[in-house]
């Protein structure tokens, strides 16, 4: 039975980077490239040996950087990875693209991958699954004990409808506008056991949850229990897994940073202020106390959709559920908090959504394919 254990839980700070993106031919349209990626005659280049894999369909592939142990190298390491992944398609004629959705792909039109995981996902969920073409990025922080991991990710859950807003570059799917900032988020929920989790009580209320999952023949591993965040029982981690894929690596560094922050700045309270029975938010509760992880899951759903409608317009039912906050205001809060810049950093840039929406309508889709090609990025 594929279940992790609290022994995985057993350092702190500690950094990976899993990044999803598309393969596309000559002029940026998708293409069915995982096979040659994965499984061809030419063993990719360090850093990717042993650390890319394909997704469910042939023309999305999963990165993953080394374990980094310094926040400091994480833009090394990304864009080590991204540099390797683009030189290993280009031996095979294809180059790489970073978005949450393909703006050119029609799921109807590509393959699906034939490894037999994916093969029972398809056969178990059926049309959810089968067009599911989303790419996302994904942040693992080690943390040294099983129950702070858990309550760590039942307190992150608040942050995570912004963090959406902030790294929504998914307004296309299969060929038209949505009206979304984020359709990505919207078309990955409408598969089983995703979205915003429920509340844990503990790691052993979690591992009860995951065995039963498996037991019962929900799902087949634990890697099917895909949620915005998660105690990862495998890796030892909190993964983070809310923001939409990107073509421009400073914003996935921009993202890391804050997501390192965020953990790290919780781990502190839960050792210093927290009773970890409880499931009370540390702090005050309210707009400038931290994250609060007491909201109800409902709003906490609220919230998210705000972020997949509107990204960098949307705001925020507050903390203490009684408020509204602009996401201007919770980006200063949580850089001030936590002593980081990554959120400004991403606030003040153009956001992907908006920029897809603008190259698109001035240059047209032939030019919007070529801007995600992620070497037109500084990897």
């Amino acid at each position: 039975m594929d279940t992790g254990s609290a022994t995985a839980f057993d350092r702190m700070g500690t950094l990976g980077v899993e990044e999803e993106f598309y393969v596309v031919d000559g002029e940026g349209r998708p293409t069915a490239g995982s096979d040659e990626l994965v499984y061809g005659d030419r063993d990719p280049p360090e850093p990717l040996t042993d650390r890319i894999d394909h997704e469910l369909f042939k023309f999305v592939v999963e990165t993953q950087t080394p374990l980094i142990e310094d926040p400091g190298a994480v833009r090394e390491h990304v864009v080590s990875v991204r540099e390797a992944l683009v030189d290993h398609a280009e031996s095979y004629g294809f180059r790489i693209a970073g978005a949450g959705l393909h703006p050119a792909a029609v799921w109807r039109e590509l393959d699906h991958a034939e490894k037999p995981r994916y093969r029972s996902q398809l056969d178990r969920i059926q049309y959810p699954q089968h067009r599911n073409t989303t790419a996302g990025l994904h942040v693992h922080v080690g943390v040294d004990d099983a129950d702070k991991a858990t309550w760590i990710a039942n307190e992150i859950r608040w942050c995570l409808p912004p963090m959406l807003a902030l790294s929504a570059n998914s307004p296309f799917w299969n060929g038209f506008d949505t009206g979304l900032a984020s359709a990505r988020a919207k078309v990955f929920e409408n598969l089983p056991n995703t979205g915003i989790p429920g509340h844990f009580e503990d790691f052993a209320a979690y591992d009860e949850f995951e065995r039963r999952m498996v037991e019962h023949g929900s799902i087949e591993d634990r890697g099917e229990l895909w949620f915005d965040v998660r105690p990862h029982t495998g890796h030892g981690t909190v993964e983070v897994r809310t923001p939409d894929g990107q073509s421009d690596p400073d914003v996935v560094c921009a993202f890391v940073e804050y997501v390192h922050a965020l953990v790290v700045d919780l781990a502190e309270r839960y050792e210093d202020e927290a009773d970890p029975t409880s499931g009370v938010a540390v702090g005050d509760g309210g707009d400038a106390g931290g994250p609060g992880g007491g909201l109800r899951r409902e709003l906490l759903d609220e919230n998210k959709w705000r972020a997949m409608r509107h990204g960098r317009d949307a705001d925020f039912l507050g903390r203490d559920g009684d408020s509204v906050v602009d996401l201007a205001t919770v980006v200063d809060r949580e850089a001030d908090r936590l002593g980081v810049e990554g959120p400004r950093t991403l606030l003040d840039r153009e956001s992907g959504a908006r920029r897809q929406r603008r190259i698109r309508e001035e240059a047209g889709l032939e030019a919007l394919c070529r801007d995600l090609l992620i070497d037109e990025h500084g990897g």
